[in-house]
């Protein structure tokens, strides 16, 4: 049986909490937590009939937002409060009704208040929908008490 460290039980617990108050991702555009460890995120979103765009593929604007979650609970996950300071966003191939979306998130590098996160859209064929670069800024206080 695998052991979990205090840091993985906390990032889990960040990400758990955030994911609670988050009704934009949860509720608006139906994006679930698949985990939250430090430095990292997982996260998931269908695209259902309400994401689609006039050309009749997910709105980009929808992607984004999977992927800029995302990277809020990675840039969270130590507890530090953290919001981004830039994002920025590559579209590679469409997304189409259906399709399940999923994000991983890595922490780059995180020097001080300031960390850079990359995250990957892929599909549930695994192609790459679209990669996205954040760069955050941690602010006073943190996500959970401990």
């Amino acid at each position: 049986m695998l052991s979990v460290t205090p840091e993985e039980q906390l990032a889990q617990q960040v990400g758990e909490h955030m994911l609670a108050a988050d009704v934009a991702s949860r509720q608006t555009l139906g994006i679930e937590l698949i985990f939250c460890k430090p430095g990292q995120a997982r996260m998931q979103m269908r695209v259902t009939a309400a994401h689609l765009n006039g050309h009749q593929i997910c709105h980009g604007g929808f992607i984004f937002t999977l992927a800029d979650s995302t990277f809020a609970f990675a840039c969270n996950s130590h507890n530090k409060v953290a919001v981004a300071a830039s994002a920025s966003i590559e579209f590679l191939k469409p997304a189409h009704l259906d399709d399940v979306l999923l994000c991983d998130g890595q922490e780059q590098v995180l020097s001080g208040r300031h960390g850079v996160y990359d995250m990957v859209v892929r599909n549930q064929h695994d192609d790459i929908i679209a990669l996205f670069r954040g760069k955050s800024a941690q602010i006073q206080g943190t996500v959970v008490s401990i």
